[in-house]
């Protein structure tokens, strides 16, 4: 789960911003609050509002952008990033900032890092204990490392040499916990667990997806009792969408018409067996072609095309190829496998434009309905939206909102409703529609609009 999230001089967000999970005073919907881990508990969801070009999409961005660096790292002639706030020349020489607090495992974490275009310059990990901070490490000034706890964990001494051997040969460029994740550190030491269970929270619980997200696939295990197929079925069904279900047909997999690095990255989640992840979703969004690639108990990967079927008047059924559906059932399809990750429990998804090309209602019961199956469930969804009718204490928490503004100097600011008087009874969609909560577009006036005029 997260707790918090902080990012500063990272694209629009100038100065540093905190996105917080940590629930407010208010004790209705306690089922949204998750089970507490050392006597913290975090919301189980975020709805993030906003004008366009207020700074939504950089908040999933900056998440997404420090998740690849931590599990993908930076090749040694490319920079680490070019993504810096432009518009105040004063900060193009400043590093960037993400923080990270989180749970995981039975612990609470906090783990950032402060980097500019050539090297990392800060990078620690904390314990957040009921006591206070406890540092598993910290560096500072690119290459000094305090590793005492991780000594101590690791009394033999060729394994602290072999620990510190490890920090000093991680390059500028690259973060501890890349240089970890990529060399044989856990066979050659007794105990890093802070380390990897803050990477297996990156690689398997957290989860981003964009509008236009298709790889969206991870593990069905909860409905191991039931066929894959007829999850598809009922939830299609649920949407209303007129599909009387799917097939998944077994093809060749030199028959998907995919990208190739793309499928070459799935293959190897797959087979990582580092890696939860059993199923995927692969498509090709110019062919709207969606695959499945599933790793068998033999470890074999098995291919499928997805179809729809569509009942025939005189009986039957036809099978139609995914580009002759709607763009609004498509979506669906994409939000399919997100669905059943939340509710098996152990996943934080952030999602860009939740709400894109599905109807208002059925965005609305989406959310109601997961937030109403989550009390026995941990699992975080962090959204943002344009979809201002979710904005309904019927549905969410006041504390679960939140909404990004643009500063005088362009920089990008989150305030939360929370810090507002607002009631529980409160028609908090009508207030910001009316501008009261600073989340929607200041509109100039027409007349300035002169070569638009008709005639």
């Amino acid at each position: 789960m997260l707790i918090r999230f902080t990012v500063e001089n990272f694209l629009s967000f100038r100065d540093r911003q905190t996105l917080s999970l940590l629930p407010g005073k208010g004790t209705l919907k306690a089922h949204h609050k998750s089970t507490p881990v050392n006597g913290m508990s975090v919301l189980k969801t975020a709805l993030v509002f906003g004008a366009n070009a207020s700074g939504k999409s950089n908040l999933i961005k900056a998440a997404a952008f420090a998740r690849n660096l931590i599990l993908n790292g930076t090749k040694p002639d490319q920079p680490i990033t070019q993504n810096f706030f432009k518009l105040d020349p004063a900060r193009e020489n400043q590093p960037a900032y993400f923080d990270f607090e989180i749970q995981h495992q039975g612990k609470n974490f906090a783990y950032g890092f402060q980097c500019n275009e050539r090297e990392i310059l800060e990078e620690w990990l904390f314990e957040l204990t009921r006591r206070g901070m406890k540092r598993i490490f910290e560096r500072t000034n690119t290459t000094h490392y305090e590793l005492d706890y991780l000594l101590r964990k690791n009394p033999a001494k060729v394994e602290q040499q072999f620990l510190e051997f490890t920090a000093r040969s991680t390059p500028r460029n690259q973060l501890l916990l890349t240089h970890v994740r990529n060399t044989n550190v856990p066979d050659n030491t007794t105990n890093i667990d802070p380390l990897y269970s803050v990477l297996d929270w990156f690689q398997n619980t957290l989860n981003v997806v964009y509008p236009s997200s298709k790889n969206l696939g991870k593990t069905f295990e909860i409905f191991a009792n039931r066929n894959l197929k007829s999850v598809f079925d009922d939830f299609l069904t649920y949407c209303d969408t007129g599909i009387d279900g799917v097939e998944f047909e077994q093809i060749d997999p030199t028959k998907l018409d995919v990208d190739h690095n793309l499928l070459l990255e799935i293959q190897a989640e797959l087979r990582n067996q580092k890696s939860e992840k059993t199923t995927a979703f692969v498509a090709n969004p110019q062919q709207n072609t969606y695959y499945l690639v599933e790793r068998e108990p033999s470890g074999n990967l098995t291919y499928c095309v997805l179809r729809t079927k569509h009942r025939l008047a005189g009986g039957g059924y036809r099978l139609f190829d995914l580009k002759d559906e709607s763009d609004g059932t498509r979506r669906i399809l994409d939000l399919i496998p997100m669905v059943v990750d939340f509710l098996q429990g152990g996943n934080v998804y952030l999602v860009d434009e939740i709400e894109r090309s599905l109807h208002p209602n059925l965005v609305c019961e989406v959310l109601d309905f997961l937030l109403d199956q989550c009390a026995s469930v941990n699992s975080q969804l962090i959204a943002t939206s344009h979809e201002a009718t979710l904005l309904n204490q019927e549905i969410i928490r006041k504390d679960e909102v939140w909404f990004t503004t643009k500063n005088p100097l362009g920089g990008t600011e989150l305030h939360a409703l929370d810090e507002y008087a607002v009631r529980f009874d409160k028609d908090i969609l009508k207030d910001y529609l009316l501008g009261r909560y600073r989340g929607t577009p200041k509109l100039g006036n027409r007349s300035l609009l002169e070569h638009l005029h008709a005639g």
